[in-house]
């Protein structure tokens, strides 16, 4: 005759409380402020590897926009730095962009679709959904197309291409040896970062634009490699002793005056600039949106951006191409408000007519003339100053708020000028446009792109608290048990008639848990020939059951979790392995709870008497 089922209920909270140990036993050996180990070391070598690459690509690019340019406004096959204003042919440069912009829509409709625009939201599709895989063709056919969109007059910057020329370099050394997919993704990120200090000397901000835009996360093995490829290409490129690459690229003298009054102009140039952020954003995608209206193939879109471009180059030749001596002139004070007002209309309409055609090209520049262009514009408006002042702040305002990086602008603008003391006020300006366009623009021009495949990007870096919380904080200590004298009978029976949750720990008669019983464990059973009157001791026999401590943190639970296939942890005493409690996925997902809890809820903890 069968007997009733025994099940036993451990005590509540109030009864027997988990033990609150302080991380001791294995974990305190195994846990440290960082999981990185020395293989970082072998991959920060092959990250120099990738640097010394990244460098070799980003000088043979800018030789040859300049190169392109010569021969397609002077006919001119030279490495001089011959200016396109000079150019003599006079109103039929307004078909050179045209010509170029063909060429480049060739190249992406029969070579690689992912060379058109700017190449960044490519970089950060390809870390998050590509396992930081960039195909072969990039590398070659991405900086050459670039070279002929810049140097046929589109007005954009070598660095986006070279960003991405770098990356795809890292990417295919790491693909060509045995690497993990964050492995893969600091090569990558590497390259990136010695491409752009290749061509701006900043290698402080490279790295932090890698930590800002391309990285998506802040640890040691991530950074070791990226900062060394970028601190060797800087080396490297200061030994050169190349012309065309000074350090500082473009020199600001000028002093800083601290006062609060300047402190308020320093925040009003950062909120105008933020609004500049935003409408710029706002002209290349609707220019982009216009373009999918046409009725012809994406293939000929750029060929109407080219023209577009040379109309903007006929009203002002300054607007075209890479426009670095622009950035070198607003610096110097040199350009009247009025003609940085015209530079900064035309090169924003070009600007977001040809990107948002898909042409090849980098949006750093553009943004530090635009911005410049901005704060030289206003400077009659302004204080005093020193010259070129106004237009530093709207450079990097303009760029920290447009790309949402307020940090690398901040120190991307102090290396370029080799001026420190200018930080505290781009510190101001970054700020105050940064907070503008995260309230105002709901994505920036880089993650626009991405949003618009259909993928969601968050770009908030936050503590994972699976590795602050313990199991003892979340876990069920009000736990169901079953007896090992329970036969299969009975313990089918049980599990019939539950509804709550389909799983039980089953412990013997000194409170040790020996199994855990479910109704796949229970079928596998009956399918096997275990006879009904089997007791739940016996058919335990010999299993190892994977359990939790309550010390343990959340993350190498749900590590366990996942590679044991099971949905739910004893929890058993680190001193005589009693069952103590129970942790289960919906008991990990209270985490969710927490931080909704921690920004939602507001509480005081201080109260005025009355």
């Amino acid at each position: 005759m069968e007997t009733d089922p025994i099940v036993t209920q451990m005590p509540s909270p109030k009864k027997a409380a988990a033990p609150k140990t302080k991380n001791h036993g294995a974990d305190a050996h195994r846990l440290g402020d960082f999981t990185t180990d020395w293989r970082v070391l072998r991959v920060t070598a092959v990250a120099l590897v990738v640097s010394l690459c990244g460098v070799l690509s980003g000088i043979i690019l800018l030789r040859l926009i300049r190169l392109v340019t010569n021969i397609a406004y002077f006919g001119q096959f030279t490495f001089a730095d011959l200016k396109i204003g000079h150019s003599p042919l006079g109103y039929f440069i307004v078909l050179v962009p045209v010509i170029g912009s063909i060429i480049v829509g060739l190249m992406a409709r029969y070579g690689s679709e992912k060379i058109r625009g700017h190449g960044m939201p490519e970089a950060i599709e390809a870390i998050l959904l590509g396992r930081s895989r960039l195909d072969a063709k990039v590398t070659v056919l991405k900086p050459l197309s670039s070279a002929i969109a810049i140097g046929t007059g589109g007005p954009f910057g070598a660095e986006g291409p070279i960003i991405v020329t770098g990356g795809a370099i890292g990417s295919l050394i790491a693909q060509l040896l045995p690497t993990t997919d964050n492995e893969r993704k600091t090569l990558l990120v590497a390259g990136a970062a010695a491409g752009m200090t290749t061509v701006f000397g900043t290698p402080v901000a490279a790295i932090l634009l890698a930590v800002e835009v391309l990285l998506f996360e802040w640890t040691p093995r991530s950074f070791i490699p990226v900062a060394a490829s970028a601190i060797l290409a800087d080396v490297v490129r200061t030994s050169l002793h190349l012309s065309y690459l000074p350090t500082p690229l473009f020199p600001f003298v000028g002093t800083v005056d601290v006062s609060l009054s300047g402190l308020g102009l320093w925040v009003v140039i950062g909120i105008l600039s933020g609004l500049l952020s935003c409408l710029l954003t706002q002209m290349v995608y609707s220019c982009e949106d216009g373009f999918k209206k046409l009725p012809i193939h994406w293939m000929w879109w750029p060929m109407v951006g080219g023209f577009v471009v040379g109309i903007g180059g006929l009203f002002d030749p300054r607007a075209l191409s890479v426009g670095y001596d622009n950035i070198a002139h607003l610096l110097q004070g040199g350009v009247l408000p009025a003609s940085a007002l015209l530079l900064l209309v035309v090169k924003a309409i070009i600007w977001s007519v040809a990107l948002g055609s898909g042409t090849s090209g980098g949006v750093v520049a553009p943004l530090l003339i635009m911005g410049g262009g901005m704060g030289a514009a206003l400077s009659s408006f302004l204080p005093a100053a020193s010259p070129g002042f106004w237009a530093l702040l709207g450079m990097a305002a303009t760029m920290g708020g447009t790309m949402r990086a307020p940090l690398t602008a901040i120190f991307f603008a102090a290396e370029l000028t080799g001026n420190p003391h200018v930080l505290l006020p781009l510190l101001a300006a970054c700020g105050a446009s940064y907070t503008l366009t995260v309230l105002l623009m709901k994505r920036d021009i880089l993650t626009e792109k991405v949003a618009r495949r259909g993928h969601h990007l968050a770009r908030e870096y936050r503590v994972d608290l699976f590795m602050l919380t313990r199991a003892d904080e979340v876990m069920a200590t009000n736990v169901e048990t079953l007896q090992d004298t329970m036969t299969l009978h009975a313990a089918t029976a049980f599990l019939l008639d539950q509804s709550s949750h389909p799983s039980f720990p089953v412990v013997d008669a000194t409170g040790h848990v020996i199994g855990i019983i479910n109704p796949p464990t229970v079928l596998g059973w009956r399918r096997a020939g275990s006879h009904r009157t089997s007791m739940l001791a016996e058919l335990f026999a010999g299993n190892k059951v994977p359990v939790a401590y309550p010390d343990e943190y959340l993350e190498s639970l749900a590590d366990r979790m996942t590679s044991a296939n099971v949905a739910y942890l004893p929890v058993v005493s680190r001193e005589d392995s009693r069952l103590v409690g129970y942790l289960g996925w919906k008991d990990l997902m209270r985490i969710r709870a927490k931080i909704h809890a921690e920004e939602q809820q507001r509480i005081t903890f201080f109260h005025w008497r009355h």
